[in-house]
């Protein structure tokens, strides 16, 4: 496996080995020994599997008494994965790094503790896994604005023919704070 950071360098593009031939292919998609020594969590609490249909946009979310790490990657589809980093007393305060997944480059990403996540559908539907290493904690659960100007996530909302789309988003996403008002990390 190949581990690389992104513009962001808590975050890392996780590139699987992929053995294929013409029947198909197989990867590991978690080996304990290889992400420990890759400098990965090996601790996973929680897996969790989202089917979202072309536009939907999750996030941006995250967990602020009991933080998060997420290991994700997409088993059908193309998602455009974002994390935005939460954490006051970081050099990357507020900024945000994104990276294409798909079924068929199989990379996964891994998004630390510390940051917000979310991710927009950009194939018909997508089915988007994650592993977790804390459980989720309703009382902990918060989120900030997708297109808050602030941060400024360049989203990859044109249509075919150049014109900007609106995302699908649920009722809390439509709601939720700008990062200069949102509860954060220290």
């Amino acid at each position: 496996m190949i581990v690389e950071s992104l513009e962001i360098p808590d975050v890392k593009r996780i590139m699987p080995r992929v053995h294929g031939d013409a029947r198909g292919f197989f990867l590991e998609t978690f080996h304990a020994r290889a992400f420990a020594d890759a400098g990965l969590p090996t601790q996973w609490v929680q897996d969790n599997h989202s089917r979202s249909r072309r536009g939907v946009l999750r996030g941006l979310h995250y967990q602020l008494h009991e933080p998060q790490g997420k290991l994700v990657r997409v088993a059908r589809g193309r998602v455009f994965d974002v994390a935005v980093d939460l954490r006051r007393s970081s050099p990357t305060f507020g900024r945000w790094t994104g990276a294409l997944l798909t079924d068929e480059g199989l990379e996964m990403l891994y998004v630390p503790p510390g940051f917000a996540h979310g991710f927009l559908v950009l194939s018909e539907v997508a089915d988007f896994l994650y592993k977790c290493t804390t459980p989720w904690h309703q009382q902990s659960d918060r989120g900030i604005r997708w297109d808050d100007p602030a941060i400024g996530i360049e989203w990859p909302l044109d249509g075919p023919d150049g014109e900007r789309i609106a995302p699908a988003l649920s009722a809390r996403d439509r709601v939720n704070p700008l990062l200069a008002e949102a509860e954060l990390f220290a």
